[in-house]
């Protein structure tokens, strides 16, 4: 079975992370890279073996050796880039958040009903073995009935005026960047939409949120709680917890273990032993997904990306919006 061959729509620093990983997906190969600018398009080749280097994101979706695309360019750029690779007739794994609006994401998977085409977001937490494995032990009922889920992610990046993270004007603020994964985790293991949602945030002198704490309730009783923060290292760690026991996942979004815990004391352990950063996993889950000519991910389906879309959005209102959002 001939790998997918790879493009990636831009060259910063998640491109690489991506191209740095693809040689530990068996079912996959990097064939081809875009920028906006040759120099940068032939440089990152250069470095990442890329057989070709295109100087605009249109001459790479056109690219008839490239079966699939990366999109890693700015949230903004998203709902474009995915647009114009799935008309192409390219299938597309897109970097979270899928888009910056639920109307967006709603486009995007229009267009891809359409065409056709196989499109999912790059959660890569949700397809990490240590995830899925939590997962397991939560469907299994070893921690019988889940009754809280917590999740936090936030590190101190330094405010600069200058910087995406900062910048309205690129969706910047610490829900779309870091919030969504805390989002996404809950979603996973609760599947379903809260009854009721609050939040409050602290705002960078740009506007954008810079801190958020949300409180997800559910009608059943159960709560979830999440915060992200671009002012300080959090925790970063997540608790499924059930009446019967309690999952521990420490630094979830990039997650190599879990535990499960009975009370005090921990029953059983993971630690998936990775060759690579961990984004080989997403690589070869979309490779194979695409190969088997599905539209879309089981792992993260259209319907998680549209609920962390309508659950960001509701944070949003709820803090006051976003100078960056409608």
């Amino acid at each position: 079975m001939s790998p997918i061959r790879w493009g990636i729509v831009g060259t910063g620093g998640i491109a690489g992370a991506f191209a740095r990983d693809l040689p530990h997906a068996p079912h996959a190969r990097l064939a081809a890279v875009g920028s906006r600018a040759d120099a940068s398009a032939r440089r990152f080749a250069q470095v990442h073996g890329a057989g070709r280097a295109h100087g605009s994101y249109a001459a790479l979706v056109e690219d008839p050796e490239v079966d699939a695309v990366y999109v890693a360019t700015p949230h903004t750029l998203h709902l474009e880039n995915a647009t114009d690779a799935l008309r192409a007739g390219k299938a597309v794994l897109c970097e979270k958040p899928l888009t910056v609006t639920p109307d967006e994401a709603r486009q995007l998977v229009a267009v891809a009903e359409d065409s056709g085409g196989y499109l999912a977001e790059a959660m890569w937490t949700h397809f990490l073995p240590a995830v899925r494995t939590a997962l397991r032990w939560v469907e299994e009922g070893r921690i019988g009935t889940i009754h809280r889920v917590q999740a936090d992610f936030g590190y101190n990046h330094g405010y600069d005026p200058e910087s995406r993270l900062y910048a309205p004007q690129l969706a910047g603020g610490v829900l779309l960047d870091m919030g969504v994964y805390p989002i996404a985790l809950i979603w996973r293991f609760l599947q379903r939409h809260p009854d009721e949602i609050t939040a409050k945030a602290h705002r960078a002198a740009t506007g954008v949120e810079d801190e958020v704490v949300a409180r997800f309730d559910y009608a059943d009783g159960v709560t979830a709680t999440l915060s992200a923060s671009f002012r300080g290292r959090l925790s970063n760690d997540a608790w499924i917890v059930g009446d019967e026991g309690s999952i521990h996942i420490p630094a979830f979004f990039h997650a190599r273990t879990c535990t499960l815990f009975r009370g005090d004391v921990a029953v059983d352990t993971f630690d998936d032993q990775r060759a690579g950063g961990g984004y080989e996993y997403e690589i070869e889950a979309a490779s194979t997904d695409i190969l088997a000519r599905r539209q879309q991910s089981a792992i993260v389906p259209w319907e998680a990306s549209l609920a962390f879309q309508d659950h960001m959005s509701t944070v949003f209102t709820l803090i006051g919006g976003s100078p960056a959002l409608p």
